[in-house]
């Protein structure tokens, strides 16, 4: 049983970004797509409800009203923000409600790591090259500060056979995403096929930076 953690290698904490920094920060994103924007439907479709009915598990986080990864120290953790569609929803609820809860899965391993705490964000230049990948650093870090963390028994993933494929559906057993997003805000056969070909190319060459 190893004794210690693997930890950062820099000798200092990284920078935090006060509230009105972290504001600027969420701010200064590109805008969202028109897509992405409106995606949030508030109402279970087809599409959905069949994910639903055939997804073996769900992760949940919650919090009150009042109140790829990094292991910097026994009580800091390091989450880069990598590229997405801008919607910034995890970063926006962070600048009104800090409380953040992660639930680490490994593949092939049916226990979990369960993570509370509080989050801040971060620009530091020396901890983002840190988290580069491919070359491409993170526009910025989440930096959570470990309040509770516990390694969490099997049960839910054995009963969700998660890791044996016993759920795997096979490729066409849905619609691209982007035809089923499309569906739910009503955009036109020529609109999803454009947004199938944008979508496949940020899969290509969108995952660690934005494509210009």
């Amino acid at each position: 049983m190893p004794d210690s953690i693997p930890i950062s290698a820099s000798p200092r904490e990284p920078e935090l970004l006060d509230a009105a920094g972290a504001a600027a920060l969420v701010a200064s994103y590109a805008p969202v797509s028109k897509t992405a924007a409106v995606k949030d439907i508030g109402r279970i479709d087809a599409h959905m409800g069949r994910f639903i009915a055939l997804a073996p598990i769900c992760l949940v986080a919650t919090a009150d009203a009042s109140g790829s990864f990094k292991v910097l120290d026994e009580k800091t953790i390091a989450i880069a923000d990598r590229p997405g569609n801008n919607r910034l929803d995890t970063l926006k609820n962070l600048l009104e409600n800090p409380e953040i809860a992660l639930i680490f899965l490994l593949p092939g391993v049916n226990e979990t790591v369960r993570v509370a705490g509080m989050a801040r964000l971060s620009v530091d230049p020396a901890l983002l090259e840190q988290m580069a990948v491919q070359g491409k650093a993170p526009k910025c870090a989440i930096i959570v500060s470990v309040r509770q963390a516990y390694l969490h028994c099997a049960k839910a993933l054995l009963r969700s056979r998660l890791w044996t494929g016993d759920y795997s559906q096979p490729k066409g057993t849905f619609p691209s995403i982007s035809r089923m997003v499309g569906d739910q805000v009503g955009l036109s056969e020529e609109e999803k096929v454009q947004r199938e070909a944008a979508t496949e190319r940020a899969y290509r060459e969108g995952l660690w930076a934005p494509i210009t």
